[in-house]
């Protein structure tokens, strides 16, 4: 393994620390710049991973709200008391976690690549980025 798929443990959460959370991913990542209407009025840049790469840490779930629009199969995850999106499930990686990079604590993140998405329209987009590889498990 090199380092730029070598995997580190990422903690993060919302501004106000009600949820908080770590995941293990590359500490160089490719981020998703979606223009979907949710994703671009929250201006949200984020890099799937695994589901089973993901964890939700303490009572974390008693703070987080759910929002749904469109096919329902995006569940946007949010604080209920700061608002913030610092993950959520997309409908481009069904078995994954979209983590915004901006809610990782400093220090582990060595590079970041953004990509764009373009959620408008998704089906062509999702066809052609090839986003859904990135919630597959690395073997």
């Amino acid at each position: 393994m090199d380092a730029e798929t070598e995997t580190v443990v990422h903690n993060g959460g919302c501004h106000c620390k009600s949820v908080r959370w770590k995941v293990l991913a590359p500490s160089s990542v490719v981020a998703w710049d979606c223009n979907c209407s949710n994703c671009y009025m929250r201006a949200n840049n984020h890099f799937v991973v695994p589901a089973e790469n993901f964890e939700l840490l303490g009572d974390s779930g008693k703070f987080i709200t759910t929002y749904t629009f469109g096919t329902h199969t995006a569940k946007h995850t949010f604080c209920k008391i700061c608002g913030i999106t610092s993950f959520y499930y997309p409908r481009s990686n069904p078995d994954g976690v979209a983590v915004s990079f901006r809610c990782v604590d400093p220090g582990t993140l060595t590079h970041i690549e953004i990509r764009h998405f373009d959620g408008k329209n998704w089906e062509r987009s999702y066809n052609q980025t090839g986003i859904a590889s990135w919630s597959k498990v690395q073997k």
